[in-house]
């Protein structure tokens, strides 16, 4: 079929894309409008168009709306009930005044409260907590607000992919029918490079001060003292991360990986004996945290890991007991349906609840503050339910209508064996419209699939590639920013923000590609 003859189904099956970067971007509606609009535009195009039977596009729909609740939304809400919960106990505090405490040189503190920290919050719990609360921490310590937020958003957007407990990688993995353990490692192998790379960006925009003096620093110089501290930052995080990718799965990969780094970074900044006077900061001596109170303040995330570690493939004995507690089903009632399976108690959303009710005990926590805790993460979070719900039960019914499959043949038509080229742009151009790179998984990895068969590509290789794309999208997302923003509390000056974080996205889309194309053709 000619390249003319599949434009128009293209066209077409990108409508419901198309209206939700028009309602995000021009229109500003919230994410929820915007994802209800899409899905309405597709079933709508399923019905009329593509001709596919009402019973058909509502057990299309039914079969992803109940994927995104179980283990979805019941892993965000876990997550982020998680967070607020050790927010209220004031065990946020306590932590955050650890890590602070560590060294006086700025770009150490970068790195450890950025990237170390923060990228232990995206594995732990994301939807921009990741980026709210080290920018604030930055911010607090002296920082200039717009360069805590930028700081932020370059460190945040490459472990976006093992964000929430591994939900991104779980969840494209579960849409696709790939392994999650064998994706969640392509994926690492990919971004692995990238890990190494983001601690020296990051130590070049924290060596400004706010009056900008060494503005006229050269690379050298804004790396002289803690070239090695980013370097080792990087390599620490990203070794742990590749071995519990390719041993453990997706869950517990960049909260491992950023652990690491933030200990060896936390010992090498302790060991920095002088710190040059244009890169030094003066924080205020916090209090004195003990053990026992490090502990209580660290018990959630410490009986989280614990528990996804003793459930997971690394002990087969109790992975293969729990395994029977499931149930599979059939949903779609028309040709070629998937299989959809619940695992109703060896699922990280269900582990993280009980973390979260014995940690909040150990935290001092009542259960009725546990409970209105909860009550409000989930009407705090109910946006994003709604969105998962409609970004999902589009996909399902693009995906069984055909439209997911005329938007792959039309990209492999006009590109043939370069379509690795693009596979990370397509993925970027995902998480800079909804902000997520869940969403931007849900929409664009049936078409990375079709696409690899297709062309007699690996799988695994080019459904990864979407992931390593979300890299550069998220950090450029809008949401991302105004999330960075107010956490400074600066409003206004988005576009100035914009202006610094464009270039550092489009040059890694640029290498994204390159390594696309590369491991494809090697």
């Amino acid at each position: 079929m000619s390249i003319a003859a599949l434009a128009v189904p293209f066209v077409l099956a990108l409508l419901p894309i198309i209206w939700l970067v028009v309602a995000l971007i021009v229109l500003h509606l919230p994410a929820w409008k915007a994802a209800i609009g899409s899905f309405v535009i597709a079933c709508g195009l399923a019905l009329t168009w593509w001709g596919m039977p009402a019973i058909e596009v509502a057990t299309a729909s039914l079969e992803g709306f109940v994927m995104a609740l179980w283990p979805i939304v019941l892993v965000i809400i876990a997550a982020v009930f998680t967070y607020n919960l050790c927010v209220r106990t004031g065990a946020m505090d306590v932590i955050g005044s650890m890590i602070t405490s560590l060294s006086r040189d700025r770009r150490a503190l970068a790195l450890l409260v950025a990237w170390c920290f923060g990228g232990f919050m995206e594995g732990m719990s994301g939807f921009g907590t990741a980026v709210a609360i080290p920018a604030g921490m930055l911010a607090a310590l002296g920082f200039p607000p717009l360069q805590a937020v930028l700081v932020c958003l370059v460190a945040n957007g490459v472990p976006t992919c093992f964000g929430s407990v591994g939900v991104p990688t779980v969840s494209l993995a579960g849409l696709t029918g790939l392994d999650p353990i064998q994706l969640a490692f392509t994926e690492m192998l990919q971004i692995a490079p990238f890990f190494v790379i983001v601690p020296f960006i990051i130590v070049m925009i924290a060596a400004e001060p706010a009056d900008n003096a060494s503005a006229k620093l050269g690379l050298a110089a804004r790396l002289r003292g803690a070239g090695m501290i980013a370097l080792a930052s990087g390599v620490a995080y990203a070794l742990p991360s590749l071995a519990v990718a390719a041993f453990v799965g997706p869950e517990l990969t960049v909260v491992v990986g950023s652990l690491c780094s933030l200990l060896v970074t936390a010992m090498l900044a302790r060991r920095q004996k002088t710190v040059a006077p244009e890169f030094e900061m003066h924080v205020d001596a916090a209090e004195r945290v003990t053990a026992r109170r490090a502990l209580r303040a660290w018990s959630c995330f410490i009986l989280i890991f614990v528990l996804l570690l003793l459930t997971s493939k690394l002990v087969p004995a109790v992975n293969a007991w729990l395994a029977q507690f499931s149930s599979s089903v059939t949903i779609f009632s028309g040709a070629d349906p998937s299989t959809v399976t619940f695992m109703w108690v060896n699922t990280p959303g269900v582990w993280i609840f009980i973390a979260a009710f014995v940690g909040g005990l150990i935290q001092g926590a009542t259960p009725r503050v546990m409970g209105e805790v909860l009550v409000a993460t989930v009407k705090q979070m109910m946006p994003t339910v709604i969105t998962m719900l409609a970004v999902l039960g589009c996909a399902k019914v693009m995906g069984y209508a055909g439209m997911i499959g005329a938007v792959s043949s039309f990209c492999i038509a006009v590109t043939g064996s370069l379509f690795p080229l693009m596979a990370p742009v397509i993925g970027a151009v995902g998480a800079f419209v909804t902000g997520s790179g869940t969403s931007s998984g849900l929409l664009f990895g049936s078409v990375q699939l079709q696409a690899a068969e297709a062309l007699g590509m690996d799988p695994y290789w080019i459904v990864a590639l979407n992931s390593l794309g979300v890299g550069a999208g998220k950090m450029i997302s809008p949401q991302s920013l105004a999330i960075g923003m107010a956490a400074v509390q600066v409003t206004g000056a988005e576009g100035k923000l914009l202006s610094r974080v464009l270039p550092i996205a489009v040059v890694f889309v640029v290498l994204m590609a390159a390594l696309g194309l590369g491991g494809a053709v090697l």
